[in-house]
């Protein structure tokens, strides 16, 4: 699902008040950090990741890379945060919102 710019200032909005749930530490971008960010998804649609200060990936490249390994869409990358957003098909909670802007 392709976002437009309305969707994604909506979504960066509902993420406002969240805070991160994955963490990419020194070690970088591994498949935990994968499963954890899918595992998180599949109960939140909407999910923050925060690259620490001791790691030393490059947070594009790093964002890019998460969103084609997890298949979840990039919404924005706001300094070293990341926002991350997948429709939950069994409990659409905000893909129902989404799908009416």
């Amino acid at each position: 699902m392709e976002l437009t710019s309305k969707q994604r200032a909506f979504l960066k909005k509902q993420a406002h008040s969240l805070d991160p749930v994955v963490r990419i530490g020194k070690d970088g971008l591994s498949e935990n950090i994968v499963k954890s960010l899918l595992d998180a998804i599949d109960s939140r649609e909407l999910v923050k990741v925060k690259i620490l200060q001791n790691s030393e990936v490059e947070k594009r490249e790093t964002a890019y890379e998460l969103a084609l390994r997890s298949g979840c869409e990039l919404v924005a990358i706001i300094g070293r945060t990341l926002i991350y957003y997948k429709e939950n098909e069994d409990k659409p909670v905000i893909s129902e919102e989404l799908r009416r802007i």
